[in-house]
């Protein structure tokens, strides 16, 4: 069946309207290329889709981002879109390490921090010293990223040769730490560098050496930016916009069923919508969804290999959380806090506490939206996100259960538990970190890993998919291209890692595929310049890509919308 307003044929069917599909869509719709966009939620952005309650505007998923200044990976990417786009502002207050015994906080200049550190443990000087050294050899490695943008997928044979070249130079500083894992891995990594257990309870609730040393080398760099005014979700609206003026299209409301293969060669999409299933045509399909859903229900059983299937089951991934959103009738710096994200731990529990589901023990992370933002939240108001790490598995999949179709049914139960979590995880914040946070609550929102599957459809909920690390790496569970020709993978299941960047990153990738099989030029001007071989102008001038308008404008948050009623009322 063919749905009314749905063209009969597109260049690519792009299934997700996360980061990285929508990246995909407009570097491809700026080439003139015809694209359809699928997206199973009545909204476009995955993770940064966010959510509106009331008058309150909330992110979904976002601590920080990296590689969103100017002249950093992602924006040197959506510089080829336009200019209009949604700008991320640097941070200055980055973390505070908050535990029973200790309160430090890391700044855009973390000698502060180093030195603070050095005062408290003079006897530990020199390996301090060594510590903050090596952090920031790390965050010199990521302050290149984009020497390493381009997918290998896309090289010839000599290019392959010269860029293992540019990996080496970027992964030689992690390579000594990537060993140090888990409970022993971290002691030991840290014992490479102080003894005192004191330092050690700092970072007590991290699972590697080099989760400790990263956000330190990213500071040095000053790769700690908020999101644009407007929250997360502005970005997805701003690649929403390109791919529109090119007049191609995004469908919401449309669930992927089927690949449609002949020969084993895509050719379009089966999708349902409002309870009818429709087909579109295509000669690609770019797949910015969850990859087991893609592999395991999508397509013919003996399509993919079931030794890459068992790989994709065991892969190393990501946990989820629980986020509980909170609306405050006062602003968020009444209670203390500041821009900064707090981690808030008790570093007399063991390893395992810090991840096992108990909001008495677990770690948690405490963020001040509204400090960064003024717009998420009425004049006199205030927004608090706080995360915890959570898993699909806890409390037999949190009561639910499945149906057919392998969906999570949720019920009185599972709505009980994520309550209590909730008040418990509220009240132990109250008493660390913000007395009297309860009487400022106006409303709060709760999000657990069934929530998080629900509207992303990322295995177990996960919130960035397969980590970077030697198991995931040996196995290839990152890749673009699949097992069908002209299916690739453009979301953040085609690399390692999580996030804006990798998202990005995957998305134009994805379109530098098509690139290469369809406009060959285009592909060696794009990849030239992915590769810093030219630069943005030098880019921008080929005749394949289209002019844009940058006729983006950011609109009024919900917040904006009402104060400027209220002030309308008052002058009446």
């Amino acid at each position: 069946m063919q749905k009314p307003g749905f063209k009969q044929y597109y260049d690519a069917i792009v299934i997700g309207a996360g980061i990285g599909g929508l990246t995909a869509a407009a570097l491809l719709s700026k080439a003139g290329f015809s694209v359809c966009v699928l997206e199973k939620e009545p909204h476009a952005g995955g993770y940064l889709a966010g959510f509106r309650r009331k008058d309150f505007l909330f992110d979904t998923a976002i601590h920080w981002l990296n590689q969103c200044a100017p002249g950093k990976m992602v924006f040197k990417l959506f510089d080829i879109l336009g200019k209009d786009y949604p700008t991320a502002k640097p941070q200055t207050r980055i973390r505070r390490y908050k535990g029973e015994k200790f309160d430090y906080l890391l700044t855009n200049n973390p000698d502060e921090f180093r030195d603070q550190l050095i005062a408290e443990f003079p006897h530990e000087k020199k390996g301090i010293t060594k510590f903050f050294k090596v952090a920031k050899r790390l965050g010199k490695s990521f302050n290149n990223f984009s020497a390493v943008f381009r997918s290998e997928e896309s090289m010839s044979f000599f290019e392959k040769l010269k860029n293992k070249k540019r990996l080496l130079d970027f992964g030689i500083p992690f390579i000594p730490y990537l060993q140090y894992t888990g409970e022993k891995g971290l002691k030991r990594g840290l014992n490479k560098f102080f003894k005192d257990e004191k330092l050690h309870k700092i970072f007590a609730s991290e699972t590697e050496i080099l989760s400790c040393l990263v956000p330190i080398g990213w500071a040095y760099y000053g790769d700690f930016q908020s999101p644009p005014k407007g929250g997360s979700q502005s970005i997805p609206h701003w690649l929403e916009h390109v791919i529109r003026f090119y007049k191609n299209d995004i469908w919401y409301k449309c669930k992927a069923k089927e690949i449609l293969l002949k020969d084993n060669i895509c050719e379009g999409v089966k999708f349902e919508y409002l309870g009818n299933e429709y087909s579109v045509k295509s000669k690609y399909v770019i797949a910015a969804s969850d990859i087991e859903t893609l592999y395991e229900k999508m397509l013919p059983s003996c399509v993919v290999p079931e030794k890459l299937k068992t790989k994709l089951k065991e892969a190393e991934m990501y946990s989820s959380s629980i986020t509980i959103a909170l609306a405050l009738d006062c602003p968020t710096e009444f209670l203390g806090f500041t821009e900064e994200l707090v981690h808030l731990v008790d570093e007399n529990e063991n390893f395992d506490a810090f991840t096992n589901g108990d909001p008495s023990t677990s770690e948690i992370s405490i963020l001040p939206p509204s400090v960064r933002d003024k717009s998420l939240a009425p004049q006199g108001c205030g927004t608090l996100t706080i995360y915890m790490p959570a898993f699909m598995d806890f409390k037999n999949n949190w009561f639910t259960e499945k149906d057919k179709d392998g969906n999570y049914i949720r019920n009185e139960q599972y709505r009980k538990l994520k309550k209590e979590i909730a008040e418990a995880v509220i009240k132990r914040v109250e008493e660390k970190i913000a007395p009297g946070l309860r009487s400022h609550i106006l409303f709060y929102e709760v999000a657990t890993p069934v929530t998080h599957w629900r509207y992303t459809g990322n295995k177990n909920g996960t919130m960035m998919g397969a980590k970077p690390g030697r198991k995931n790496m040996q196995n290839k569970i990152a890749h673009y291209q699949t097992p069908v020709k002209n299916l690739i993978l453009g979301g953040h299941w085609a690399e390692l890692g999580g996030g804006v960047p990798i998202a990005s990153k995957a998305g134009a990738n994805a379109a530098l595929l098509i690139f290469k099989k369809e406009n060959k030029s285009l592909f060696n001007s794009l990849a030239s310049y992915m590769d810093g071989k030219i630069c943005l102008d030098e880019l921008l001038m080929h005749k394949s890509f289209k002019p844009y308008d940058n006729s983006w404008v950011m609109p009024l948050t919900p917040a904006e919308k009402y104060d400027l009623r209220c002030k309308a009322a008052s002058n009446e």
